[in-house]
C-alpha cells in the first residue's frame, strides 16, 4: 500500500501517541522525520519510534521533497506561522486543534492553502472514532426521531494541577472554549449538521493561577483568557445547543453531551475519546440502555485524521476533518467571546456540510 510521508513539527506532550499511531495502527502513514526546538525530544522521539531524520529546524523540514504532509503538534499559538511556512512550501497539513489561535489566522490558512493549491485539515479527529460514529448513525437512522435540541458541558478546574507546561492554556490562544471546545462543537457538527447562530457570555473566575504539576510547581501564572464560556447555538437544521466550557468549576454532575429528539434522547461519550458509552432512551423503553459500537477505532486513534487526509490525497476526495469543517468550528469558538463583548447574537458565515460518515465495521 502506498504510505503517506509524515514530517513532525512539535514533539511535545500530545506528540506520543500520533507517533505511536501513525507508526503502528495505520496502513497507509509513514513518519520519516521530526523537529523540536528542544532538539532532545525529537531525539527521543526518532529513537523510541525508529524515525529516519531529525531536522535541525522545521524550516529544513519542509524543504524536504519527500515530505508529503506536516503535522503541526506545536502549541495553539503557534500554529499560524507553522502553518503558513509549511503551506508556502507548498506542503499539505494536519494542524492539532484548533487551525488558529483568532478567527482572521484561520481565514489567512485556508486562504493561503487554496492558492497553494495544497490540503489543510486538522484535529480533532475523535468524532471519527467508533463512538460518535455509533451516535451519528442512530440519529441519521430516526433512533431519537427529529432532534431539536442539543446540551454539552465541559468543566473542571484546569491543567495546572496534572499539566507539565500548562501556562500556555491561560494565555493568548488558550482557555477552555479553545483548548476542548473544538472537541465538542466539532462532534455536535457531525451529529447535527452546521451551526447558524451564536450567542454567549464569557467570565475569568480567577486573576491568576498556581502551577502545582512538576517541573513548574509554584509558579503563578497570571490569566489572560475568559475561563468561563456559557453558549447558545443554533443550527441550520433548526436544532439550539447549550454549551458550557469552564476552568473554574471544582466538581459537577452534568452530561457531557445530550441529544434530545422527538421520539428519544441520546447520550453521546466524551468528545475528547474515540470510543463509548453511547446510551439511548425511547419512549417506549422507559431508561437509558447501552447500545453496541457499531464502528472500528474506539481506542485512542489519534491520527486517524491523518490516515483519513492520506486517503483523501491518495484518491482525489475530501478529507472529514478538512478545513471546510476546521473553519467553520473556528468561527464557532471564536464567536462566543465576541458575541459578549459586542451584546449581539453572532452569525456563522464560514459554513461546511456534515463530514462523510465513516464505514461501518
Amino acid at each position: 500500500m502506498k504510505k503517506a510521508r509524515i514530517g513532525i513539527v512539535g514533539c511535545g506532550a500530545i506528540s506520543g501517541i500520533y507517533l505511536k499511531n501513525l507508526t503502528t495502527m495505520f496502513q497507509n502513514t509513514e513518519v520519516i522525520g521530526v523537529c523540536d526546538l528542544i532538539r532532545e525530544r525529537a531525539e527521543k522521539a526518532a529513537e523510541e519510534y525508529n524515525i529516519p531524520h531529525i531536522y535541525d529546524d522545521m524550516h529544513a523540514l519542509f524543504a524536504d521533497d519527500n515530505v508529503d504532509i506536516v503535522l503541526n503538534l506545536t502549541r495553539p499559538y503557534e500554529h499560524f506561522d507553522v502553518n503558513m511556512a509549511a503551506i508556502a512550501a507548498g506542503k499539505h497539513v494536519y494542524v492539532e486543534k484548533p487551525l488558529g489561535a483568532t478567527l482572521n489566522e484561520g481565514m489567512k490558512t485556508i486562504k493561503a492553502a487554496a492558492e497553494k493549491g495544497v490540503m489543510i485539515a486538522g484535529a480533532p479527529d475523535t468524532f471519527l472514532g467508533a463512538g460518535i460514529q455509533t451516535c451519528r448513525k442512530l440519529i441519521d437512522d430516526g433512533f431519537i426521531g427529529k432532534p431539536l435540541s442539543a446540551t454539552a458541558f465541559m468543566m473542571n478546574h484546569g491543567h495546572e494541577t496534572w499539566h507539565p507546561d500548562p501556562e500556555f492554556y491561560y494565555k493568548f490562544g488558550g482557555g477552555p472554549m479553545m483548548d476542548m471546545g473544538p472537541y465538542y462543537i466539532t462532534a455536535l457538527v457531525n451529529l447535527l449538521g452546521p451551526v447558524s447562530l451564536v450567542s454567549g457570555i464569557t467570565k475569568k473566575g480567577y486573576d491568576t493561577r498556581t502551577i502545582t504539576s512538576e517541573p513548574h510547581h509554584g509558579t503563578v501564572v497570571t490569566v489572560d483568557v475568559p475561563t468561563h464560556l456559557a453558549g447558545i447555538m443554533e443550527f441550520a437544521s433548526g436544532a439550539v445547543g447549550t454549551i458550557i466550557q469552564s476552568f473554574d468549576v471544582r466538581a459537577h454532575n452534568m452530561p457531557i453531551i445530550e441529544i434530545y429528539g422527538t421520539e428519544g434522547v441520546l447520550s453521546v461519550p466524551d468528545p475528547n475519546t474515540f470510543g463509548g458509552p453511547v446510551k439511548l432512551f425511547r419512549r417506549e423503553n422507559g431508561n437509558f440502555l447501552e447500545m453496541p459500537l457499531m464502528f472500528d477505532y474506539p481506542e485512542n486513534s489519534r491520527g486517524l485524521g491523518v490516515s483519513d487526509m492520506a486517503n483523501a490525497l491518495m484518491n482525489n476526495k475530501k478529507a472529514r476533518a478538512g478545513s471546510e469543517l476546521t473553519m467553520h468550528v473556528l468561527e464557532v469558538i471564536t464567536s462566543f467571546e465576541k458575541s459578549y463583548e459586542t451584546r449581539k447574537h453572532i452569525e456563522i458565515t464560514h459554513q461546511c456540510t456534515r463530514p462523510e460518515p465513516m464505514q461501518r465495521c
